[in-house]
């Protein structure tokens, strides 16, 4: 299935999961806004997708702990007097360690920044603009960590799920859908970045980035409120929200041991 999408406006869009939905909405003919706070890497990213594909791509360089930037950003979003945005994909985001204990407060406090405030306030800029406008799309990155207990992470992406959720609710009818990515482990620098080691994670649990973005905007296009790509996946979350939790924690704590 296909999405009726001219322009996407993607956080987080020249690395993982963002420069995978760049790639592939750029190879459909889709415009493109990528944001990121990297400006080297994101004019390389602009100038690489223009050439291969031949479509518009608009560089917005911002930093998402800085609610200045995130307010831009918004403000971007809303703007419709030209080249509007009738997809958003909310991807910006970062590994923490597990600990709760003594963790580093700074980067927790940029991650609710740029992994929950941000979320909230482009997709609320989205859900507004895109439901006066007659319809469109919002895609929220979120994980499989959600339904597990690995720290705080587990916890934020367990929000975006359910916030997206609650947001699909209110569009309801409105030709405006709103879907919740849920990936598992993706072969992307992501967990290298973290400072994560998955080295033990055996290959049955990882998925092609490639795959996971095209079966997302699968989902997406079927009105899919929750996309889990990967049948393994699936089947795994599904488990999990059967299983009682004293052994959801118990699995956490194995995964918890296996990544550290």
């Amino acid at each position: 299935m296909s999405l009726p999408v001219k322009r996407a406006l993607i956080t987080g869009g020249t690395s993982g999961i963002g420069a995978a939905f760049a790639r592939i909405l750029a190879a459909r003919g889709v415009n493109l806004v990528l944001v990121a706070r990297d400006v080297k890497r994101l004019v390389a990213m602009q100038e690489e997708l223009s050439a291969e594909f031949g479509v518009e791509v608009e560089a917005l360089p911002a930093d998402l702990t800085d609610r200045r930037a995130v307010s831009a950003v918004a403000d971007r979003i809303e703007d419709t007097s030209t080249s509007p945005v009738d997809m958003l994909v909310n991807n910006a985001g970062f590994g923490l360690a597990g600990d709760l204990i003594t963790p580093d407060q700074q980067l927790h406090d940029e991650a609710f920044e740029v992994m929950i405030r941000a979320v909230m306030v482009l997709s609320g800029a989205a859900a507004r603009q895109l439901r006066t406008n007659g319809g469109g799309v919002i895609v929220n990155v979120s994980s499989t960590a959600g339904w597990i207990t690995l720290g705080n992470y587990s916890a934020i992406k367990a929000w975006v799920t359910t916030y997206t959720e609650a947001l699909a609710n209110q569009l309801r009818g409105t030709g405006v859908t709103a879907t919740a990515l849920a990936p598992g482990w993706v072969r992307t620098e992501f967990h290298e970045r973290a400072g994560l080691n998955a080295s033990k994670l055996p290959d049955a649990v990882w998925i092609d980035v490639d795959r996971l973005v095209t079966e997302c905007l699968r989902d997406a296009a079927a009105g899919k409120v929750v996309s889990i790509p990967t049948p393994q996946w699936a089947a795994a979350i599904q488990l999990a929200r059967l299983l009682p939790r004293p052994v959801v924690r118990w699995v956490s704590r194995q995964l918890s041991s296996g990544r550290d």
